[in-house]
């Protein structure tokens, strides 16, 4: 499997899930690489924008930054590998993100299922930006699915980043959560219009404020917690950058 690399191993590392439905949740993250969308403000845009890629990120006009090179900041790892690390972590909840886990299903199933081993004690979260349909076998082996759509703030065409079909699947299947990223009233206009194109519950619609430092966040947090309660969504903050700022690994 493809996963980004953190330090000289795999980025695999426990802690409380910052976001979403699970928020303050004890859990162990596993960041593949490999993306099928370019988001321009990423935050993990080591898993995806590469030497020769005509992606544009925000982060161009930090000085010093430049595309990254596959070999640096990704990892081969077997499944059997990522188990023994997983396996002694205290958390019992696994969450799969990326870059795009849905990119590497099989390898995932592998995982789940040395993980498992007969044990029901496991839980996995998988994080997708919900352009693609899991497998069968794939859907009923997660518990949770954390579908993040992308809006017109991420820079990319709609035919990139809304699949119909992919998100009608999510939008009725019950283990399925919607979190949209948000910063203007054009977003939650794009979110309502989502929401009714695709019929999500507002029961399953999770709003989060853009940012990357708590001073970011509390920008636009107290208008789209207005707009959550007038809509009846949730509301979720970005804990991890509340506890530990804009860092990796936790």
């Amino acid at each position: 499997m493809k996963l980004a690399k953190l330090n000289d191993g795999p980025e695999i590392f426990h802690t409380l899930q910052g976001e979403g439905v699970s928020a303050g949740l004890p859990a162990t993250f596993i960041r593949a690489s490999r993306c099928n969308l370019h988001c321009r403000w990423c935050d993990t845009d080591y898993t995806w924008n590469f030497e020769g890629t005509p992606w544009k990120h925000d982060f161009d006009t930090r000085p010093g930054y430049a595309k990254h090179r596959k070999e640096d900041v990704t990892i081969e790892i077997s499944p059997e590998a990522i188990a023994d690390v997983v396996r002694p972590l205290p958390p019992r909840r696994v969450v799969l993100t990326g870059g795009e886990p849905l990119l590497q299903e099989s390898g995932w199933l592998e995982l789940i299922g040395l993980l498992r081993d007969g044990s029901e004690a496991w839980a996995f979260e998988v994080e997708t930006n919900g352009t693609r349909i899991p497998s069968d076998a794939f859907a009923e082996a997660v518990d949770q699915f954390n579908v993040s759509p992308k809006l017109a703030n991420s820079g990319m065409d709609p035919s990139l980043r809304l699949v119909p079909g992919a998100l009608e699947y999510f939008a009725a299947s019950p283990k399925a959560w919607f979190k949209f990223v948000a910063a203007s009233p054009d977003d939650l206009r794009e979110i309502d219009e989502l929401a009714e194109r695709f019929r999500i519950r507002p029961e399953r619609i999770l709003l989060m404020p853009e940012g990357r430092t708590g001073a970011e966040l509390d920008r636009h947090a107290a208008e789209l917690a207005e707009a959550c309660v007038a809509r009846g969504w949730r509301f979720s903050d970005r804990l991890h950058v509340r506890l530990w700022g804009d860092r990796r690994g936790v």
